[in-house]
């Protein structure tokens, strides 16, 4: 009578573990015992993975990887240890904790991910806050200079001009300039409260 591949005798004779037998073959590189194999273990292999995951694609997905690694590692069988589909199963049962553990990694990597996404997204906003509103500040001091200190001003630090290039433009010494320049930053200094 043979019961999960396992051939068990009448009359109390030692059981032949077929699938063992399968195994031996495999590993001579016989894909004739191996396709033997797949066709008796594979119902029973995809039950078990499909109990670990739950989903039928990622458990179809482990099923070709366990059948592959038979195949690539049925030398490592040892008979003496256990019966070859306890061997199988063991394999099929890893295969399928592990992708159970890299899945919840994975989702865990992506929560972690989302969540760097949320407070950097947050402290961007807050920052884009934070310059508008020294920028309103800024141009605030800005105008309550005179005329001459606030062209001067402008003209050096949103024109990009030097002083002896803004000199030139207003036809003014260039003292004159240094002076407006200097005195300008330090009515917007006192205005915006900086370095007091």
């Amino acid at each position: 009578m043979v019961i999960d591949g396992v051939d068990v005798p009448e009359g109390g004779s030692a059981p032949v573990d077929h699938i063992g037998e399968l195994l031996r073959q495999v590993a001579a590189g016989d894909q004739q015992a191996f396709a033997r194999l797949y066709d008796l273990l594979s119902p029973r292999v995809f039950g078990l993975i499909l109990r670990v995951l739950v989903d039928r694609a990622q458990s179809e997905e482990v099923l070709q990887e366990v059948f592959l690694e038979i195949w690539q590692s049925a030398s490592g069988f040892a008979p003496k240890r256990g019966q070859g589909r306890s061997w199988v199963l063991t394999i099929a049962h890893r295969r399928a904790v592990d992708r159970v553990r890299s899945s919840q990694a994975s989702a865990d990597r992506d929560i972690r991910a989302g969540y760097r996404e949320l407070a950097s997204e947050h402290q961007d906003v807050a920052e884009q806050v934070e310059l508008r509103l020294d920028a309103q500040r800024v141009a605030a001091a800005l105008a309550s200079l005179p005329e001459a200190q606030r062209e001067a001003i402008t003209l050096a630090y949103y024109g990009g001009y030097s002083q002896s290039e803004i000199a030139a433009l207003v036809g003014s010494p260039l003292g004159t300039v240094k002076t407006r320049m200097r005195d300008g930053l330090t009515r917007m200094r006192t205005e915006l409260g900086v370095g007091a």
